[in-house]
């Protein structure tokens, strides 16, 4: 160990571990600097905000990650009763009093924090590391935090004392945001977007991506989510519409010199499940073990673009002002998200 950090001598290639300092836990969101923020406010003319959420009860059931159900609602209780239309003159702690008018409904929520439109935190997905040199990979580490120290083993306790989502939220997640319509180049096509592929939609729709940005891709997938109602077909969406290629070096190399804060989809994990093959040990999800576990950038899924996508290609725009704060929630390694963009 070092006097730099005390979890760490050395740091994955290509990371940006210690770059903001050795106790950092926003990794690239250091880059929404108040610069980035006004480019933002500057793309606001029109006056119109656009929800970018999906219902947070969608998908539906459980099928497309048989881990995470939909939301859970329940009414609060009070003296044996629920609160749901409860007339606040029949409770026990207003005896008496008859000239009260009030009725209450209360409610309380069993929520999959990465069900629907969500954020994945830096504490999300980690890799086995070799930390000090010594050949040996058994450590696990999320972006310069250790497993079942700072990210507690869920064996143990659940909860992140580093990276949590929490810190994402104290940062607000407020900057430019920056669409790139993949449905308008490939419809409802199954295609692994590579370097060459995203360079060349980048190009043609004009985009400029500047240090700071939120990049959004926009398939097509949440739209279909949505039509379906809350039954989702996994043999549908999980066969069609564009997805990065998270095993492309090229385009791993293009996120990290290309400034962005984030990336966000509308699709189920942004890059393509399964991943094309790997050679030796390596990631299922490889551009999850980029973005988070090595760059520090947070991604978000499941997102909803279709009406912001029809009102900016009308405008012959890409960019908007985009404010995405997660839940402040301490130590959560994902959250629910209702992002806005103002155009």
């Amino acid at each position: 160990m070092n006097a730099r950090n005390p979890r760490w001598t050395r740091r994955p290639e290509g990371s940006t571990w210690g770059d903001w300092g050795p106790d950092d836990q926003l990794g690239r969101l250091n880059l929404i600097t108040p610069e980035a923020v006004l480019r933002g406010v500057a793309a606001v003319s029109a006056g119109l905000s656009f929800c970018l959420s999906l219902p947070l009860d969608l998908p539906g059931g459980n099928t497309l990650n048989a881990r995470r159900y939909p939301p859970t609602l329940r009414p609060t209780t009070a003296e044996g009763a629920a609160m749901y239309n409860r007339p606040v003159a029949g409770m026990d702690s207003y005896t008496g009093r008859t000239d009260l008018t009030d009725v209450i409904s209360d409610d309380a929520v069993l929520l999959y924090t990465q069900y629907s439109t969500q954020w994945d935190s830096l504490a999300h997905v980690g890799s086995h590391f070799d930390c000090d040199g010594s050949g040996q990979t058994q450590k696990v580490y999320y972006n310069g935090y250790r497993a079942g120290v700072e990210i507690e083993n869920p064996e143990l306790a659940a909860g992140a004392t580093a990276l949590g989502i929490d810190k994402q939220a104290v940062k607000a997640t407020q900057s430019r945001g920056l669409l790139l319509d993949l449905k308008r180049l490939y419809g409802e096509e199954r295609v692994y977007v590579g370097l060459n592929d995203l360079e060349a939609a980048i190009k043609d729709q004009g985009l400029v991506v500047e240090e700071g940005d939120i990049l959004c891709l926009y398939t097509g997938f949440a739209d279909r989510i949505l039509a379906m109602g809350g039954e989702p077909d996994p043999a549908v969406l999980l066969g069609a519409y564009a997805v990065l290629d998270g095993r492309d070096k090229g385009l791993q190399e293009w996120i990290t010199e290309s400034g962005i804060a984030a990336l966000v989809a509308d699709n189920y994990a942004v890059e393509g499940v399964p991943a094309k093959t790997g050679e030796g040990p390596h990631a299922a999800l490889p551009l999850h073990e980029h973005c988070l576990f090595r760059l520090g950038l947070p991604l978000g899924e499941l997102w909803y673009f279709e009406e912001l996508a029809a009102w900016l290609r009308q405008a012959e725009r890409n960019d908007f002002l985009l404010t995405a704060p997660p839940l402040r929630l301490p130590g959560a390694v994902g959250s629910p998200a209702t992002p806005v963009a103002t155009v």
